[in-house]
């Protein structure tokens, strides 16, 4: 019951930050809107701790702003490349271990790779990710686990 109740909350929370319209008629539609998406997940047995983890809360707050940090400066490198000529530019593969225990801990350190301009989570093949980078920087930023170190500790793994 507790899972259902910080889902209803977050799912609430971010239909009215991504709506815009705060009117009596929408807020009470949007309320109707989450109370049958709840029931829809409850139904089909997915209403668990890997819907709404709350043990990742206090550590995907702490990640949160480093992560934008990291997307706000790899926009700068990527935007730089682009209208520069001479910044090089040198796409390739490679493959990386991911430290994340979890299924959940998996996807935010894949997602959070994609989010970061330059690289791309491509494929995940068992213990194995395949990893799209723009430059040997951006590959560099990732072999150097910091974001798979941080995101093991959203987990609460340090």
């Amino acid at each position: 019951m507790k899972h259902a109740g910080v889902l209803f909350v977050v799912l609430f929370s971010v239909w009215l930050l991504w709506s815009g319209h705060y009117t009596t008629l929408l807020v009470t539609l949007g309320l109707f809107s989450v109370f049958f998406v709840l029931l829809t997940i409850r139904r089909m047995g997915a209403l668990d701790h890997e819907t709404a983890p709350l043990e990742f809360l206090p550590g995907a707050l702490a990640y949160t702003p480093w992560l934008l940090w990291q997307i706000a400066r790899s926009n700068v490198d990527v935007a730089r490349r682009v209208l520069r000529r001479e910044m090089p530019i040198r796409p390739h593969l490679f493959r990386t271990r991911p430290g994340q225990r979890t299924d959940i801990g998996r996807v935010i350190y894949a997602n959070s790779i994609t989010l970061t301009p330059g690289t791309v989570t491509v494929a995940i093949e068992g213990d194995e990710f395949t990893i799209h980078a723009l430059t040997d920087e951006a590959a560099r930023e990732v072999l150097t686990g910091e974001m798979d170190r941080r995101v093991c500790a959203v987990e609460g793994r340090r």
